[in-house]
This record gives C-alpha cells, sequence and structure tokens, in this order.
C-alpha cells in the first residue's frame, strides 16, 4: 500500500511536470523579439515594390529583402525560419506595436513623427526623391525643366505635390493607381515624369520588361534615410545595427545595391552610418 501511494504521488508530479513543459512551449513567443535564435522570426516587408520587397512566384525578393535576410542570419536564423510579412506603409507602426512583426525593413524612412512611435536601426540606405524619365529624354536636366510637364505619381502620394509646390510651379500633375501605370504612361509618352524615392524608381526600371526604356534623373530633391523599425524600446535595435555594420564591411550591403537597383543605372550614396540621419 506503501509503494502504491509513492507511486501515485510520482505520477501526479510528472504529471504536472510534463503539462508545466507543455504549458511553456505553448505560450511562448518565437525568440525573434529577443534576437536569439531558434523558432522563427517575423519580419516586415513590402509585397509590391519590384527592387525594394516583392511577392513573386519564386518567392521574395529585393533589397529590403536581402537587407533583412542578412540581418536574420546575424540574429540566428536561417531563410526558412524567416516568416515575410505584408506591412503596407500605414499599418508599419500599429504592426510593430501589436508585435505581428519582430522588425520591418519596408522602405521605411525615418522621420521625427515615426520616433514617437518606434525605434529605428540604422539607417541602411540614403535615398533621395527623383524622377524617372524616358532614356532618349534629354529635355528634363533639372527639376525646373519640369514645368509645364506631365509628372506623375501614385494616388495619395505627396512627392508630385512636393515638386508642384517647392520646383516646379507650372508642372501638370497626372494621379496614377499604381507605380506600374506609371511607367506604362511614361512609356506611351502619356506622361513625361515619374517621381518618388530613387531606390523605388531604380527598382522598377531595373524590370526585366523595362531595362534600357527609362533613367534617373539624379536630382536629389529630399533625403529619405531608410531603418528598421522595431518596437519602442526592443533590444533588437542594437543587435540589428551591429548585423548592418557587418552587412556594410563584409561587401555584403554593396552587392545588394548592384543586384536589385543596378540595371536602372542607380547611383546609390555610400552606405550610411548607423544613427547619422541626414536631414
Amino acid at each position: 500500500m506503501k509503494l502504491r501511494k509513492v507511486t501515485a504521488a510520482s505520477a501526479v508530479v510528472l504529471a504536472l511536470a510534463v503539462t508545466a513543459t507543455a504549458c511553456g512551449s505553448d505560450n511562448k513567443k518565437d525568440s525573434g523579439s529577443s534576437g536569439s535564435g531558434g523558432g522563427k522570426i517575423t519580419v516586415g516587408i513590402k509585397f509590391d515594390q519590384p527592387g525594394i520587397g516583392q511577392k513573386t512566384p519564386q518567392g521574395y525578393a529585393g533589397f529590403d529583402v536581402d537587407v533583412a535576410t542578412y540581418v536574420a542570419g546575424k540574429l540566428g536564423y536561417k531563410p526558412d525560419q524567416i516568416q515575410w510579412k505584408e506591412t503596407k506603409s500605414a499599418e508599419r507602426e500599429n504592426a510593430l506595436s501589436r508585435g505581428d512583426v519582430d522588425f520591418i525593413a519596408a522602405s521605411y524612412s525615418i522621420t521625427p513623427a515615426r520616433q514617437q512611435k518606434v525605434d529605428f536601426a540604422g539607417p541602411y540606405l540614403l535615398a533621395h526623391q527623383d524622377v524617372l524619365i524616358r532614356a532618349d529624354d534629354t529635355a528634363i536636366k533639372s527639376p525646373s525643366d519640369l514645368n509645364s510637364k506631365k509628372l506623375c505619381s501614385v494616388t495619395g502620394s505627396t512627392s508630385a505635390q512636393n515638386v508642384h509646390d517647392k520646383l516646379a510651379p507650372k508642372a501638370q500633375l497626372q494621379q496614377y493607381p499604381t507605380y506600374s501605370a506609371c511607367l506604362t504612361g511614361l512609356q506611351n509618352k502619356a506622361i513625361d515624369a515619374l517621381t518618388t524615392d530613387d531606390s523605388i524608381l531604380a527598382g522598377y526600371a531595373s524590370q526585366a520588361a523595362f531595362k534600357g526604356k527609362f533613367k534617373l534623373g539624379g536630382f536629389k530633391m529630399t533625403n529619405e534615410n531608410y531603418g528598421i523599425g522595431v518596437k519602442k524600446g526592443s533590444d533588437l535595435k542594437a543587435k540589428i545595427n551591429t548585423a548592418l555594420e557587418a552587412m556594410v564591411s563584409d561587401g555584403s550591403w554593396q552587392k545588394a545595391v548592384d543586384k536589385n537597383f543596378g540595371p536602372a543605372g542607380y547611383k546609390n550614396e555610400p552606405a550610411p552610418k548607423i544613427g547619422n540621419i541626414v536631414s
């Protein structure tokens, strides 16, 4: 009888231990939040920006994807441990605050307003607002040459309006639903120029269907410091900064630039120093 009691008690202890272990496994968040490796890490990117972040039948591609993959690797995650999540511009801060993603690399410009809501590692790319014109266009050599020209940007973007208000008040603004639609209009001469960040323009112009048909103006009308967004107070910021420094020093950063933007003749800025925000 005494033996039975000991055995029964042992069985209860064992059952409780197994239950506790199982509960701990179920409730533990993937270790991506601490960057310690193992499990999965969820990364927010754009799904619809060629050269930057794009979901394709073959997988995910673009400069931000390459940067994020490198960073995740330094945090201890293999490519098949990365869960890619689409984060549209208006949802980036919410996705971080809710914990939907561990970090975001999605042409995410560092601004004072955004820094109030999230932390940024980087910057890892200094982009500029620019224009894309036809490869044989010799008339548009400066922003002022956009006066009386048809200037396209996507609906909801402020890029074209900024040019109109500050640099070319006589520019004829045209709004199209997508950048691809603007490119078609540019190719067909329905518009004269397309404006947004030069990195985004280079990504679109590097598509196989458009190679050799367009060129960047090289006007550098604004500075856009792309950073990797993390939840406010996250210890990932420092770890990602270390990874970005390694990416630059071992040459992987420049290879990613050449791979994703090179076909458009993109003259990139040197890799920015961590924490150096160019206004």
